[in-house]
């Protein structure tokens, strides 16, 4: 079994496995929490009627037997218990076909959540992650050594997540080319965090040093991801500080978190050792190998060289796709992430009143726990969790219409429970708002002076109205 092997990587599969699982872990919790108020029997877009729509289309997902808020949770739940065993470890102390059985079976979970989330779930993190436990499925039990073909997998995987953002940011906007994409990204990026403004704000040849070292760690560093030792592990090592700086400055939900585990195998455990001297590592005898085991990874292997062609092709096309699926199963996907930056901030901030409508009015705003709101709030870190409302509206910002919206308006409008524990702060403490009403504003960082001033991380200027204001059924508190 030495063909099957790889020598010396059990630190990557510790911190594959227990890594991944516990991106899944985050997954299922975000799903519980939040999957009803969006996507349940009374959410904004309910998932039982998107079932009917999908009706023999032959998408995989657990919900066509039946869907229910109740078993969503249980889904969730079973989900996040599984998952957090294979972050202690305990199923891989078993059999190899026990951690095999875990992941494809959060996996399996998941899949069935993310094909009926539509667009709250149309992110390309949810593709990475199915993609990411699927092939952690076949990296064995503590006592089997780790399969050779399922590192490479991983490494193809991380070299399409890599390359394929780096293409597409050189085949889409110019500012990426010109080296200026920093000049706009921090304060206009989806979510930012607490050290967005302070990136936001260094020197302009930084910003231009920064997009340059992206463009190689993205277009450069990949390919040494596939030579011997210790090259790979020094590219491994380019990959993850890159994605530490993607963390630093912004929220990403889980893409950075586990695209710096993912690059990880390709780092070896003398790698480790000649950082940490005293780190050891166990040592599975190959021979050990049962043959079942290798046959099925092997099986596994061919459906990756096969699944692999539609990705590759999509690399080398002019209108190349980014984060998109091949299969139903969300394996072997396309990835690729802001080939185009936007210049501007525009923000849609929802406001209730009991007054009549008209320049008397007072307006009250709804906080949201993520996006901006209120110029005197410090953003906030969230990643690796995800917020999905506060993701959809800086995409209405930016002008995308969504049959979502109206029906969030509708819920504030009759404070109902569930969407309100999806927001930061509700001015009218649970009761509803006699009308409400949406306004864009332009939002732009602060400078250092207006901070020192005035104590305000954003300022912003009115830009209009989005939606006009909406009167109320009444004002009885919503029930969910």
């Amino acid at each position: 079994m030495e063909w099957f092997s790889a020598e010396g990587y059990e630190f990557a599969r510790q911190v594959l496995q227990r890594g991944i699982a516990a991106v899944y872990l985050i997954a299922f919790l975000s799903a519980a929490a939040q999957f009803p108020a969006l996507l349940g029997e009374n959410g904004l877009l309910p998932a039982p009627q998107f079932l009917v729509r999908i009706k023999g289309r032959g998408i995989p997902t657990l919900f066509h037997w039946h869907y229910s808020d109740r078993f969503l949770l249980a889904v969730a739940w079973a989900g996040a218990a599984v998952s957090a065993l294979l972050v202690a470890g305990v199923p891989q102390t078993g059999p190899w076909w026990l951690p095999m059985a875990a992941f494809l079976f959060i996996w399996g979970l998941y899949l069935s959540v993310v094909n009926i989330g539509q667009t709250f779930y149309g992110f390309g993190w949810e593709s990475l992650l199915l993609e990411a436990g699927f092939l952690a499925a076949f990296l064995g039990s503590d006592d089997v050594a780790v399969p050779v073909a399922v590192l490479w997998a991983f490494r193809w995987l991380v070299f399409r997540l890599e390359f394929g953002a780096g293409l597409i940011k050189m085949r889409g906007d110019k500012v990426w080319r010109d080296l200026t994409a920093l000049y706009y990204h921090h304060e206009t990026q989806p979510m930012p965090n607490p050290a967005s403004w302070f990136f936001h704000h260094l020197p302009k040849p930084l910003h231009r040093m920064e997009v340059l070292g992206n463009h190689f760690a993205q277009l450069v560093v990949p390919f040494f991801l596939f030579f011997p030792q210790p090259v790979a592990s020094i590219a491994a090592a380019v990959v993850i500080v890159t994605q530490f700086w993607l963390v630093l400055s912004g929220n990403f939900a889980w893409l950075n978190v586990l695209t710096i585990l993912l690059a990880c195998t390709a780092i070896s455990d003398s790698a480790v050792q000649a950082v940490l001297p005293e780190a050891q590592f166990a040592a599975p005898d190959p021979a050990a190998t049962p043959v079942a085991f290798a046959v099925v990874v092997s099986a596994v292997t061919l459906a990756v060289l096969y699944w692999a062609r539609a990705p590759l092709k999509n690399l080398f096309r002019r209108d190349q796709l980014m984060n998109a699926s091949f299969n139903r199963w969300h394996l072997s996907n396309a990835y690729g992430a802001f080939g185009s930056i936007t210049r501007h901030r525009n923000e849609v901030v929802i406001e209730g009143t009991n007054d009549p409508p008209g320049p008397d009015a007072r307006w009250l705003e709804y906080e949201f726990k993520g996006k901006p709101g209120d110029p005197r709030r410090m953003p906030r870190q969230f990643a690796p969790y995800h917020l999905r409302l506060d993701w959809l509206m800086w995409f209405l910002g930016l002008g995308a219409s969504g049959a979502w919206f109206p029906v969030l308006l509708r819920k504030l409008l009759t404070a109902d429970r569930r969407t309100l524990r999806l927001l930061r702060r509700d001015p009218f403490d649970g009761e509803p708002p006699r009308w409400i009403r949406a306004r864009v504003y332009r939002y732009r960082f602060s400078t250092p002076a207006e901070l020192r001033r005035e104590r305000v991380w954003w300022v912003r200027e009115p830009r209009g109205f989005l939606v006009d204001p909406v009167e109320g059924p009444g004002t009885t508190p919503g029930r969910s």
